[in-house]
């Protein structure tokens, strides 16, 4: 099972009990998965469709509730596509769909022409209603959301049919400072965030909190192993470079021991050179350690250092380099 469904189910167990939040939620799922068309018979219908049964469900549920109406179901099985089930609601005229589209905010200027639809501006309804505001963003995900693997990426979206849907949608997430995106994608807009912060923000919005917290277990494992890698990547740098120049110093020291002589160098740094040559995998510090009286990182490197621009000096004097 997808991680997205694995959120959806989650939340198609959430009871709602005010009617404002159930019609909210119901709202979302009509006005982006729904489809409104006139039947010469019947007259104006709407249709909701999805592949997922606890959503067929909890739709048929709250419209029952709220409206004492019980939608048509058909079941279609698709072989063409992995044999994917569709659950289709049907609500008719005859069943007071009207009364349902003016709730939700969809208006038909002409009942016979399905083209003629106006989807006015629910949210604003939903102003002063910090509940509702989260069950239409629940209703909206149900209905065209997705969420990808966490432990892939970070990315979720909701797709809407409309520019001014994905408008409304993303204005009322970013109220909750979320920095939702709009783009659009093969004739629909796409509301979508990014950054996982904020994805465990708004699955908190909407009620998923079981997801949230198998998305933050993944965070943090993502984090730990991400700041292994730089530590050890970090580690794995300086011992090269460690290995570098501890190689670098012990070729000019046995080069200044073959054409110079340690005898001829001031007593500090012989007493490092022959160290170095008998310790050429200690560090600095332990070769600070050695000497007596003992010197630290910095005068260690320092001597090291004159020694290499001896052995150089030398080289170009004689004319090898």
């Amino acid at each position: 099972m997808s991680f997205s469904s694995i959120v959806k189910n989650e939340l198609c167990r959430i009871e709602t009990v005010r009617n404002c939040c159930l019609l909210s939620e119901l709202a979302a799922v009509i006005r982006i998965s729904g489809t409104v068309a006139y039947v010469n018979t019947n007259g104006i219908n709407v249709r909701v469709i999805t592949e997922n049964a606890a959503l067929a469900r909890k739709v048929f549920s709250t419209i029952k509730k709220i409206y004492n109406i019980c939608p048509e179901i058909i079941i279609r099985k698709n072989n063409k596509l992995k044999k994917h089930i569709s659950y289709i609601l049907i609500m008719t005229a005859s069943m007071g769909v009207k009364r349902i589209l003016d709730d939700i905010g969809i208006n038909c200027c002409n009942e016979k022409d399905s083209t003629c639809i106006e989807y006015t501006e629910y949210a604003k309804k939903l102003a002063k209603g910090a509940c509702c505001k989260k069950s239409y963003l629940r209703g909206a995900f149900l209905a065209g959301g997705s969420i990808s693997d966490p432990e892939k990426t970070y990315h979720l979206e909701i797709t809407v049919h409309s520019m001014n849907l994905a408008a409304e949608l993303s204005d009322l997430i970013n109220r909750y400072k979320l920095n939702s995106k709009v783009i659009k994608r093969k004739g629909n807009f796409v509301v979508y965030l990014k950054e996982g912060e904020n994805i465990v923000d708004f699955l908190n919005i909407i009620g998923a909190h079981s997801a949230l917290m198998e998305l933050e277990n993944v965070r943090i494992l993502k984090e730990m192993r991400n700041n292994v890698n730089r530590i050890v990547n970090c580690e794995t740098a300086n011992l090269g470079k460690t290995v570098n120049a501890s190689v670098r110093q012990v070729e000019n020291i046995k080069y200044i021991r073959d054409h110079i002589g340690f005898e001829n160098l001031p007593e500090n740094l012989c007493e490092i050179a022959e160290l170095r040559l008998a310790y050429s995998d200690v560090n600095l510090k332990e070769l600070g350690e050695m000497l007596s009286p003992t010197l630290g990182k910095s005068g260690v490197n320092h001597r090291l250092r004159r020694l290499d621009k001896l052995a150089e000096d030398f080289r170009n004097l004689k004319g090898e380099l």
